[in-house]
C-alpha cells in the first residue's frame, strides 16, 4: 500500500523537487518586480469561469448570512478578473494563481494547479514573445532536461501555425478552414464519424505538429486560425488569423498567450458562439454571460497577456518526470 503524500518517506522523495520549486517561485517574482510589474490577487470563486468549450469546471455555492444561495465556480484562469483590473488602470500586473479544471489528470496535468499569468499594456506579440523567452532564461539554466528531452534555452524558434501545418501535416490550414473534408484530403487523413473541422484540426495538431515542437529549442507557435483564439485580437495584416501563440519547452506545452481583444461587440459574439457549442456538447444550465467582463473589455488598454503553467515550469526546472513530484500535496 503506498505511503500518504505527507509521510516522511514520500515527502523526502519529493523534497528536492519542491525546494527547486520554492526557489523558482522567488526567481519569478524577482523577474517581474524588476520589470515594474505589480503582483495582484483575485477571487477564486467567481460567477462565470469563462466560455472555453472544452474546459471542465468545478461548481460551488455561496450562502449569505440570511440564507440566500447562488452558484459560483472555481476559476479556470484569473484572466477575466485581471483584465478588469487592466481596465481600471492597474497594469502591468502578474499573478501566481491557484486554478481548477475538471476532467484533467495525467503525468503533466492536475485538476488543481498554479497558473502564472501576466499582462503588459502596450505590448505587441513580438514584445511578449521576447519577454517570455527572457523569463525562461532568467529563471532556468541555459540547458534544461525534462522527461527525456533536452532543450537549449539560449535560442528559440518562432513558427506560425500555417508553417507548422505545411511542414508537418502537408496541408494549408487556412485555405481549408471550416472545410473538414478538404483538410482531411490535404492531410491524407481519414475523417472520423462526426468529426468537424475543429476536431480534425486539433487531432492533427496533437498527433503531427506538437510532437515536433519545443525539443532542441523552445518553440513559439504563432498566428492561430481566428476561430481558435476566442480572446485574442485578429491580426490586422491577415484577419484569417489571431495574434495568439503557445510556448513549448522540453516537448511540453508551457503557455498560451494573446494580444488581447478589446472590442466588446466582437467579444460578445464570440462568447455567444462558444456558449452555443458548449451547450450543444454538454447541455445548458450553467453560468450567465459575464456582463461585468464584457463591460470591462471596451475599457482595456491595448495589451498582451499570457498564462503559463507554473507546475510544468517547475517540472522543467527540477527535471521531474511527473507533475505530482512538484506538488506539495496532491489535489483531493
Amino acid at each position: 500500500m503506498p505511503h500518504p503524500a505527507w509521510s516522511p518517506d514520500a515527502l523526502s522523495a519529493r523534497l528536492p523537487f519542491l525546494q527547486r520549486r520554492a526557489r523558482l517561485t522567488e526567481a519569478v517574482r524577482g523577474f517581474f518586480r524588476a520589470r515594474g510589474y505589480m503582483e495582484v490577487e483575485t477571487p477564486c470563486a467567481v460567477p462565470a469561469p469563462g466560455e472555453e468549450v472544452h474546459v471542465g469546471t468545478f461548481r460551488t455555492e455561496r450562502v449569505s448570512p440570511t440564507g440566500e444561495r447562488w452558484p459560483l465556480w472555481l476559476h479556470t484562469s484569473p484572466e477575466f478578473a485581471m483584465k478588469k483590473l487592466l481596465a481600471g488602470g492597474a497594469g502591468p500586473i502578474f499573478q501566481l494563481a491557484r486554478v481548477w479544471r475538471n476532467n484533467e489528470g495525467s503525468d503533466t496535468h492536475a485538476p488543481e494547479f498554479t497558473m502564472l499569468e501576466w499582462y503588459r499594456p502596450g505590448a505587441s506579440m513580438a514584445d511578449l514573445i521576447a519577454e517570455t523567452h527572457a523569463l525562461l532564461q532568467a529563471v532556468l539554466p541555459p540547458v534544461v532536461r525534462c522527461r527525456g528531452i533536452e532543450t537549449d534555452l539560449t535560442r528559440a524558434e518562432t513558427l506560425t501555425m500555417a508553417e507548422a501545418f505545411a511542414r508537418d501535416v502537408g496541408a494549408d490550414v487556412l485555405a481549408t478552414e471550416g472545410d473538414a473534408p478538404a483538410l482531411a484530403a490535404a492531410a491524407g487523413a481519414r475523417l472520423r464519424d462526426g468529426e468537424d473541422w475543429e476536431d480534425l484540426f486539433f487531432r492533427l495538431l496533437l498527433e503531427r505538429v506538437e510532437p515536433k515542437l519545443g525539443r532542441a529549442r523552445p518553440t513559439f507557435l504563432t498566428h492561430w486560425p481566428a476561430a481558435q483564439a476566442a480572446l485574442a485580437r485578429r491580426d490586422p495584416a491577415d484577419p484569417r488569423v489571431a495574434e495568439r501563440f503557445e510556448v513549448f519547452v522540453c516537448g511540453m506545452e508551457l503557455a498560451n498567450a494573446f494580444v488581447e481583444l478589446t472590442d466588446p461587440a466582437e467579444q460578445r459574439a464570440r462568447f455567444v458562439a462558444d456558449r452555443a457549442r458548449r451547450h450543444k456538447l454538454n447541455g445548458a444550465g450553467d453560468w450567465k454571460l459575464d456582463e461585468d467582463f464584457l463591460a470591462a473589455v471596451g475599457q482595456m488598454p491595448p495589451c498582451a497577456g499570457i498564462a503559463l503553467g507554473f507546475d510544468r515550469l517547475a517540472m522543467i526546472a527540477a527535471g521531474a518526470e511527473r507533475i505530482d513530484q512538484v506538488l506539495w500535496l496532491p489535489p483531493g
